[in-house]
């Protein structure tokens, strides 16, 4: 069963990394080092279920591409020459070719051919080991080190614990554990490797929770069920557990396949699959559709009457001769511009528009948004600093949109440091398997934002303003969408804010 598990998680793995649009080098070559961890452990698996050479010569061709599949996926994942060098992927496979050849000749029946074979594999795992325990402690700096850490752990933990395997060999009664620990270091690689985001801890730990969650639901439920119905025959508990987890795991390349298959078989009916595959996003289009058809109707129903009743107000200041009355009547005015400008912003959220896409450099259009804002009167008690990295690939970019997303970011920090701060803009390339990007970061030295306004800053009228609408963000994130990117924010409190806007690059 544990063997089987191993078989089946690689195998899920590598189908799943290749129905992803966005895979990468690092992606290809840790998917044809499941593909390998799947073809020994199946050719294993079936050798025992059907006795036949054919079984057997598929699981020692998957042994024989782990050891220069598992090298050529450490060079990717670390882009570090002095480390491992480029030929030593090329060695170790001219060394499996080797002993591929000689497996069909006569020395190996002369040698322990199965033992050496398993200590070259073992050997070069270690050797893979051993480099990325020397990249994390030399080379890698910064968040970067943090996740590598995270992997050094793992990948040692899952070699410590497979050794309780040599239990098994001394007494046989105790279970061998390997594949499982195998099949978990698998998985986790696979979340390292497809959200380079999740650089604490905690995040990891987080989704990995949630999928034993719904793992161990899935699990009870089935066993009730065949409690019920099938009695004293029920499954051991511990082989639901493993086919619950395998159908989880399965959930999404599962329904990718079905999704092209039914594609294919009936491309007439895509909207139809879309509603069963897609069904909140084809939700959040229609709502966004229902809101650019009510909100001209709604800002002409709104701005008549505020013309009337700013009209009248004028005409009233320029009639009242007491100092008292005046004010009022400024007030009214004030009120209706304000409430102008409310609608003017939720225009700009509702209405389509289509931003002017061609590649732009980065850096020219930060320094005209920091000159834009160093003229605003509010920041004449901020220091603004810029680090805007040179040698910036182009950007696929409007760079009007994208001036009005950094000086809402920019503003929103200003006013939270009224008593003068930092107020700071770098840009940087960030190197990831879907796809390079540059980030403009826009840094404050205010208070910072409470963590349970966290996660409401980017959504429509929401404001801890006494007089803000609420709409800045959500239009800067809508923006930054339509570009293809995304803006994140971070929390520092008592030391500041941080926004991250990801600008795509042309393709």
């Amino acid at each position: 069963m544990e063997i089987f598990t191993l078989a089946a998680v690689s195998l899920i793995i590598s189908v799943s990394i290749l129905l992803r649009r966005d895979r990468g080098p690092i992606l290809l070559s840790y998917a044809a080092l499941c593909f390998a961890v799947f073809l020994h452990k199946g050719g294993q698996f079936f050798g025992t279920v059907v006795p036949a050479g054919f079984w057997g010569s598929m699981s020692l061709l998957g042994l024989l591409g782990i050891p220069p599949l598992t090298v050529a996926f450490f060079q990717n994942l670390v882009k570090d020459r002095h480390v491992l060098r480029r030929r030593d992927a090329a060695v170790t496979a001219l060394v499996s070719i080797a002993l591929g050849a000689a497996s069909f000749t006569p020395f190996r029946e002369r040698f322990s051919f199965t033992l050496a074979l398993e200590i070259y594999v073992i050997g070069i795992l270690l050797v893979c080991l051993a480099a990325l325990i020397l990249y994390t402690a030399r080379r890698a700096a910064g968040s970067e080190k943090k996740r590598f850490l995270y992997l050094t752990l793992a990948c040692t933990a899952a070699f410590l614990l497979s050794l309780a395997d040599l239990f098994q060999h001394l007494h046989g009664a105790f279970p061998p554990l390997s594949n499982i620990f195998i099949a978990t270091l698998l998985y986790f690689v696979l979340m390292f490797v497809t959200h380079p985001q999740m650089a604490e801890l905690r995040e990891i730990m987080a989704r990995t929770l949630f999928l034993a969650i719904i793992t161990v639901t899935a699990t009870l439920m089935a066993w009730a069920i065949l409690r019920l119905f099938a009695g004293e025959t029920t499954p051991p508990f511990t082989h639901l557990m493993v086919a619950s987890f395998l159908i989880v795991i399965a959930i999404e390349p599962l329904r990718e396949i079905l999704k092209k298959l039914l594609t294919l078989l009936f491309p007439d009916s895509r909207e139809l699959l879309r509603s069963l595959f897609a069904f909140d996003e084809k939700l959040e289009r229609e709502k966004s559709l229902l809101l650019e058809e009510m909100a001209p109707v709604f800002a002409h129903e709104i701005r008549n009457p505020l013309g009337s009743i700013k009209g009248a107000a004028q005409y009233l200041r320029s009639e009242v001769t007491s100092e008292e009355n005046r004010k009022l009547v400024d007030v009214i005015i004030e009120e209706v511009n304000r409430l102008n400008r409310v609608v003017s912003q939720f225009l700009n959220f509702a209405r389509p528009y289509q931003p002017d896409l061609k590649p732009r450099d980065i850096n020219r259009v930060v320094e005209r948004a920091v000159d834009i804002i160093r003229a605003n009167i509010l920041s004449e008690k901020i220091a603004i600093q810029t680090d805007l990295r040179s040698e910036l690939p182009a950007v696929n970019a409007d760079p009007e949109q994208l001036i009005q997303v950094i000086l809402n970011i920019a503003m929103n920090a200003i006013e939270a440091m009224p008593e003068g701060g930092t107020l700071m803009l770098r840009t940087r390339r960030i190197e990831s398997d879907g796809g390079d990007t540059v980030a403009i970061t826009i840094r404050d030295t205010g208070p910072g934002i409470r963590r349970e306004d966290m996660k409401n800053i980017f959504k429509p009228f929401f404001t801890t303003k006494e007089r803000g609408v609420g709409l800045g963000l959500a239009i800067s994130q809508r923006i930054m969408r339509g570009h293809g990117g995304h803006i994140r924010a971070k929390s520092l409190p008592g030391r500041g804010s941080i926004f991250i806007i990801r600008v795509g690059l042309p393709s």
